[in-house]
């Protein structure tokens, strides 16, 4: 979908259709007012009649208003002015992106400064307006056989604005369509069925996103890289998989390179069996989403390249297919990691943690300024938190604080759990230094003490996004977050 900027009257507009909200009871917005007046009252008649009374998500589509240059007009329902919030603000657009697919109009205008909400300025309505039709706009069809469906609905969104607000709308929508660019980028990973997106397939996908890009390097560390750097406890969880593993190293330079840079590592097990721990079949087909970690990290990387963020990032992305085989890692197993610390491998599908922390200790050669894991660690975060936000831990409150305000500034939740040195104590091992499981009782927070004995030189913080990366049933899928959230951080960092 493009986007573009407008400060024209919505009297005037000769758009193919116009998005104009409305509030309970049957009110209209300024720019709703303004084109009711030129129609000679006809969206008030339309609503005194009964048929749009503004109750949130309800639409109407009207052809041919009278008075208009505009084909259509479109009457979506906000709900009460005082009960408008984000989760409202989502519904509308969403309602209007869904009404929009079902009409002939392909190209449209909305005008989000008509929607009251509070505590939220006009540059974040028209980001989140962009995010939110962008993701309208997705479709997943790379593996279906046959002609692709002919696209539907509009193709062209304008965001409309006063002149005032000009030029924090045009950074806006240019961020909302980074971030919705991104999203995209993750979802289209997550979805790919395992046996396409393999460790390898990511490497040549992250080559693919940096060629051309003078900001944007990516080199591919093989598995005898990796046993030169003895990273044992990596190498470990795909011994039982024909797939080689990789570690995959993004660096965007978009400041001095003197300058320390964040660092985002993403886990990336393109499919997890559970290995010798082998999983239950059911649902197992959903552990393919088991990289979208990794994913995570390739949209924020093409959100903060669209955008040309004026800041250092590293990516790292362990890629590893986790699979019983014949050489594969056994419960009870020791190997030792990259940081000399060994482990006592009691669960095989407890693997994410396996990789990340030799991916965390090799990003500690950069000097950076704060790293950020990105995982679909435990199915323990699931059962604390839902599906709603994600979990957050780490050794430092400064940039905890920092992400869980950009969680609210972009409406990406997070929630944090304690990360108290009592819970260490699960990781006990009599053979190694530690385990990798901690037993029954807080698995997401003994799963996060693990990886902190691997990040106590730098500021950092960890994501566990199991709950969140991908939907089940019928909406079955990857979401794309934690992008938004991530992008969000990096811009702040920026500010800062």
């Amino acid at each position: 979908m493009e986007f573009s900027l407008k400060t024209s009257a919505p009297e005037a507009s000769r758009s193919a259709c116009q998005i104009i909200t409305v509030s309970q009871p049957r009110k209209l917005g300024k720019s709703g007012q303004r084109v009711d007046r030129t129609s000679k009252g006809y969206l008030s008649a339309v609503m005194k009649r009964g048929d749009m009374d503004g109750k949130p998500g309800q639409t109407l589509l009207l052809p041919a208003v009278p008075g208009l240059n505009s084909k259509r007009v479109l009457l979506v329902g906000c709900g009460k002015d005082s009960d408008m919030n984000e989760r409202v603000f989502t519904k509308v657009v969403g309602a209007a992106m869904t009404a929009l697919q079902v009409c002939g109009a392909r190209e449209a205008e909305i005008y989000p400064a008509d929607i009251t909400l509070k505590g939220r300025d006009l540059a974040w309505k028209v980001r989140h307006a962009v995010m939110l039709a962008g993701n309208s706009d997705y479709r997943f069809n790379a593996c279906k056989s046959g002609k692709a469906e002919r696209p539907t609905g509009i193709r062209k969104l304008a965001v409309v604005v006063d002149k005032a607000g000009a030029a924090a709308a045009r950074q806006a929508i240019a961020q909302g369509y980074a971030i919705s660019a991104g999203m995209s980028l993750a979802r289209d990973l997550g979805n790919l069925p395992a046996n396409i997106c393999t460790p390898s397939y990511l490497a040549k996908e992250a080559r693919a996103l940096a060629r051309g890009n003078k900001r944007l390097t990516v080199k591919v560390l093989e598995e005898a890289d990796m046993k030169k750097l003895k990273m044992g406890s990596l190498l470990s969880v795909g011994a039982g998989s024909r797939q080689p593993s990789k570690l995959i190293i993004f660096e965007y330079r978009g400041a001095a390179a003197k300058e320390p840079p964040i660092a985002l590592v993403g886990k990336g097990v393109t499919f997890d069996t559970g290995g010798i721990s082998l999983k239950p079949g059911l649902m197992m087909d959903e552990m393919k989403f088991d990289m979208c970690g990794a994913a995570s990290v390739f949209g924020t990387l093409k959100a903060v390249s669209e955008l040309e963020l004026p800041i250092n990032v590293v990516g790292a992305v362990p890629a590893v297919e986790n699979m019983p085989d014949g050489i594969a890692t056994k419960p009870g197993d020791i190997v030792t990691s990259m940081s000399g610390q060994t482990i006592e491998i009691l669960n095989t599908d407890a693997e994410g943690r396996l990789i990340l922390c030799d991916a965390l200790t090799y990003v500690g050669r950069y000097k950076p300024r704060c790293v950020v894991d990105i995982a679909t660690l435990t199915g323990a975060v699931i059962v604390a938190l839902g599906k709603v936000p994600s979990g957050v831990m780490g050794n430092n409150r400064a940039l905890i604080n920092q992400l869980i305000k950009c969680g609210q500034q972009i409406d990406d939740k997070i929630w944090e759990l304690p990360l108290w040195d009592e819970y260490q104590d699960q990781l006990k091992s009599n053979f190694a230094d530690m385990a990798n499981i901690g037993g029954r009782d807080a698995g997401t927070i003994t799963a996060a003490c693990f990886l902190s004995r691997f990040t106590r030189d730098y500021k950092w913080a960890h994501l566990d996004i199991a709950g969140t990366a991908w939907l089940g049933g019928d909406a079955k899928g990857a979401t794309g977050r934690p992008v938004p959230l991530l992008t969000q951080f990096v811009m702040n960092q920026v500010e800062a």
